[in-house]
């Protein structure tokens, strides 16, 4: 994954913020809407495409668009950069691809102690037992 080409495909679009801080929200765009289209994307492989789409189906629109905001702080430039590191977070965990469990076999050492054991146990209770005089 080439971040750099990614972001060249990023679109940002500065809104009015919502929500309370006064004469400031009502003038100024400092929300960023980010969005990137998944189906056009020249800097990823048909196989990381894939991967995203069904890493990140909850997150994505209808058209393969992931869509993220940001209004945490009053500057239009902090937000753009809060949201540019959030989007690569989510791209770099929806590539991820964990390793397959293989299942161990219990060794056999094991298997011998367990049964030992529960003979044991099973010799211990039936020497608590009331003799049988018949």
């Amino acid at each position: 994954m080439d971040s750099e080409k990614i972001l060249s495909e990023l679109s940002f679009k500065a809104v009015r913020s919502s929500g309370a801080g006064g004469q400031n929200v009502n003038k100024v765009s400092s929300k960023v809407v980010l969005t990137f289209d998944l189906n056009t994307s020249q800097a990823l492989s048909d196989e990381q495409k894939l991967l995203l789409e069904t890493n990140l189906a909850s997150r994505l629109t209808s058209e393969n668009i992931l869509i993220l905001n940001c209004d945490e702080d009053r500057s239009q430039l902090k937000n753009k950069e809060i949201v540019v590191k959030r989007f690569l977070e989510i791209i770099k965990k929806g590539l991820f691809v964990p390793k397959i469990r293989k299942a161990t076999k219990i060794p056999k050492s094991v298997i011998k102690k367990r049964i030992k054991d529960k003979k044991n146990i099973s010799e211990r209770k039936q020497s608590r037992k009331k003799p049988n005089l018949e």
